[in-house]
């Protein structure tokens, strides 16, 4: 009898995960550790390992589906366990095809009369990693994950490698169409350019449509619920010449030939300020404020499932470049989806780069369990004034939202005052 293995809890608080795929099909040998499914939890995907070898017996659940921790994930017999078929003349019932792309079997009646054996083909490789919305990406695209080279995390096939695929394919026998003359009744001078009657043909229908949201996006809105609901929000806003801030950056990615993120920089800047002002580095807890001695900075990363909080764990003890080195492999794995609950989780205090995404000012709601989150945006060119001179310079607009309970207005602008001291003159947190 095969062994039940069950679903852990993988995660703080974990009461459920999706199963996203499976990595090992049923009837198929499994080693003991290896990964045999991936589960989405609520932030995070993860590959479960196997705990000990044999054959899967039986998945517990399908793709797509949601199990509680607890339940059985899968079943697995040893190899004596498994009896071994006889062979059987003549034709089967059925015959099972298993697609390379979607991952789903469909079942097709045997035929009456034997099929000649066709001319042998090469063998194609199955092994395109892609989480299962880039797979229906490429799938409605009518794009074969098998031809797309993966550049995410141990080959992965990323969102952006699909788009790229699909842009540098021409669209022909790939996805053909029913050729049709093309109108002209609706334009005098002479038919519609191709993209027009594309479009045309192509609007979108009139009828609405319910989109079932994904855990990730349930799980973003919840939080966004709670923490518009229970902290009273104000945010202040201020610009800053970034000027200097720039030129170091540059000069730093010269020196050390590697990319700086800017949040490199505003990480290592807003350290002096949470520790002059450690509400902001603090968690309301009840009638208790508790001040948190490690920093643990919290890195929004914008991903093609939604919003995801990578945490740099105590961020004081880095400098520059092992912060940039940091936040360049988390916001990777944020984006890929492998980054572990840890890593997703229990900042003390966020900074947001709305300004990657062409934002400027904004009003960021502040996360739960935290007191203040920082915004920063675009730097554009813009006059200023500089010792009463009117001169062209970066200006990179601030918005720091804070919990009101905690933090008064007094408080807040001088933690922004101290702030904008700092990314105007990179030297006061640099030689810090």
């Amino acid at each position: 009898m095969g062994r039940e293995f069950r679903l852990p809890d993988i995660g703080e608080g974990l009461t459920e995960a999706e199963i996203v795929r499976w990595l090992v099909a049923e009837g198929e040998s499994v080693e003991a550790d290896q990964p045999i499914v991936e589960v989405e939890t609520d932030k995070a995907v993860v590959e479960i390992p196997s705990p000990y070898a044999g054959v899967v017996e039986r998945h517990g659940g399908a793709e797509g589906e949601t199990l509680e921790v607890g339940s059985v994930l899968v079943v697995i017999s040893e190899t004596s366990e498994i009896p071994v078929e006889q062979p059987t003349p003549a034709t089967p019932a059925a015959t099972p095809i298993v697609g390379t792309l979607v991952e789903e079997a469909e079942v097709i009646e045997a035929p009456s009369e034997p099929i000649p054996t066709p001319e042998p083909t090469p063998a194609r490789p199955t092994s395109a990693k892609a989480l299962p919305v880039v797979r229906k990406v490429a799938r409605d695209a009518g794009l074969d994950l098998e031809t797309v080279i993966g550049t995410g995390t141990g080959g992965r096939i990323t969102r952006e490698d699909v788009e790229s695929a699909i842009a540098a394919s021409p669209v022909s026998a790939s996805s053909p169409r029913e050729a049709s003359p093309p109108s002209t009744s609706l334009r005098p001078d002479g038919p519609f350019p191709a993209e027009a009657a594309t479009a045309q043909k192509e609007a979108p229908s009139r009828d609405d449509e319910r989109r079932p949201m994904s855990r990730l996006r349930r799980t973003i809105a919840a939080n966004m619920s709670r923490s518009w609901a229970e902290v009273p929000h104000v945010t202040t806003f201020d610009d800053v010449d970034a000027t200097r801030l720039l030129e170091v950056r540059r000069a730093l990615s010269e020196r050390h030939e590697t990319k700086i993120p800017i949040e490199a920089l505003v990480v290592r800047a807003v350290l002096p300020a949470l520790y002059a002002f450690p509400e902001f580095n603090a968690t309301l807890d009840g009638d208790d404020l508790l001040i948190h001695g490690a920093h643990d900075i919290g890195v929004a990363v914008d991903t093609p499932d939604g919003l995801l909080v990578a945490v740099i764990r105590d961020a004081g003890s880095k400098g520059v470049l092992d912060l940039a080195v940091e936040i360049n492999r988390l916001g990777d794995g944020a984006r890929e989806r492998k980054l572990s609950p840890d890593e997703l989780t229990g900042q003390t205090f966020t900074v947001s780069n709305i300004g990657a995404v062409g934002g400027g000012h904004g009003t960021p709601i502040v996360p739960p369990g935290t007191t203040a989150i920082l915004s920063v945006g675009r730097a554009k060119e813009k006059p200023i004034v500089d010792n009463g001179d009117l001169v062209i310079a970066p200006v990179m607009p601030l918005s720091l939202s804070y919990d009101h309970r905690v933090i008064d207005g007094g408080l807040g602008r001088r933690f922004m005052s101290l702030l904008m001291e700092n990314l105007e003159e990179p030297a006061l947190f640099l030689t810090g």
